[in-house]
């Protein structure tokens, strides 16, 4: 789905960005938020719609896009809707008729939004997808993301290696997850993973003795957590352990495609008397949430896959200068994501897989998150 070629450029892209963002934070200069002329963004009113406060990210992306517009004289409207599309929808009128020419949306539910969408493309606005592509409609004018696509494909790569796979090892017994119906970066998560680790399950070198496995990527929502909610992880794991290991076998692995649900995964291993250690599952996850990591140094989950939402954002405030200023949009995937009325132009960013071992390096030498966060 992306070449190496393509991904490697996006890494590089993504490096530069970084080092951007880390010149941005000083306080002496010429390279600042308003850019490398030190001038306000002219005619500059966004409304941010962000999804929820109830995942650390979405907080992250919200108030650091918000600070960045603000520091270069944008007027800004920030929302949350409490994952309502409902509440998204009025916010979203809300900004609109408040002045709003530049919306940035990770939307709740991208199938919903078309009507309201039209409602401002009356009114002149440039709509950005932020993370979450935005379905059925013609109104979104650009997408800025992470390759979603590589995001499993890691997750799937990472167990085939550690299970020793691709060397012909097994069986191992897998609890397979996937996110939110009505999250469409989901689907990509999900592909990505299964198709590494279907051939195995079609082998037999991986069983799924609940028997959640999809016999394809598009029967992906069948195992699907509503909302990314740890709850409702946790409470199908519950039901997977006590319905399908009541006769003594363990779970030898859980993909997991992101941190909320590996949390209530987690959890429920705990109950059913799982402990960190040899015989401990391989659990993935993604986002680097702070609780996660210390998971990950704890040994009660394996990985993360990281996606440093700060060059996002700056990516995305580099998009709006260049709307408010009326040049050229830059973006460098014009294939990939069809929202089912047009290809939306995007730009991909590329994910990193952490580790116990890269937790210093990677997190905390760059600032992403502080060592006493997670207890180090």
């Amino acid at each position: 789905m992306t070449s190496t070629k393509r991904l490697s450029t996006i890494l590089a892209t993504g490096v530069a960005v970084a080092l951007t963002l880390t010149a941005c934070a000083g306080t002496s200069t010429t390279t600042d938020s308003a850019g490398s002329s030190g001038k306000a963004i002219a005619d500059c009113n966004v409304g941010i719609s962000m999804p929820t406060r109830s995942l650390e990210r979405w907080i992250n992306d919200g108030e650091g896009l918000k600070t960045q517009l603000e520091g270069a004289g944008c007027t800004v409207d920030l929302q949350y809707a409490d994952n309502k599309t409902d509440q998204q929808i009025s916010q979203i009128q809300n900004q609109v008729a408040g002045g709003a020419k530049i919306l940035v949306v990770a939307s709740i539910d991208g199938k919903v939004l078309s009507p309201v969408l039209a409602e401002a493309k009356k009114q002149d606005a440039t709509v950005i997808a932020y993370d979450r592509l935005i379905n059925g409609t013609e109104d979104v004018d650009y997408y800025a993301t992470f390759d979603n696509y590589k995001v499993g494909q890691l997750q799937g790569q990472f167990i085939e290696s550690q299970l020793g796979l691709a060397d012909g090892k097994g069986p191992f017994n897998l609890e397979p997850f996937a996110g939110s119906p009505d999250d469409n970066n989901a689907k990509f998560f999900f592909s990505g993973a299964w198709d590494v680790l279907l051939p195995y399950v079609e082998s037999g070198q991986l069983v799924v003795p609940s028997g959640k496995a999809p016999k394809s990527n598009d029967d992906w929502t069948t195992i699907g957590i509503q909302g990314w909610a740890s709850d409702k992880s946790q409470a199908e794991m519950d039901n997977r352990l006590s319905s399908f290991y009541r006769d003594g076998s363990k779970v030898n692995v859980v993909l997991s495609p992101n941190d909320s649900l590996a949390v209530g995964i987690e959890a429920s291993l705990k109950s059913a008397g799982y402990t960190p250690g040899a015989d401990y599952p391989l659990i993935t996850g993604q986002d680097a949430d702070k609780a996660n990591v210390k998971a990950i140094l704890d040994g009660a989950q394996s990985m993360t896959v990281w996606k440093d939402t700060r060059t996002l954002g700056e990516q995305v405030f580099t998009m709006i200068k260049s709307i408010a200023a009326g040049e050229k949009v830059e973006v460098n995937d014009t294939k990939t994501y069809d929202n089912g009325k047009k290809v939306v132009p995007s730009f991909l960013l590329a994910p990193e897989v952490v580790t116990k071992d890269d937790v210093q390096t990677k997190l905390i030498d760059s600032g992403f998150i502080k060592a006493s966060d997670v207890g180090l």
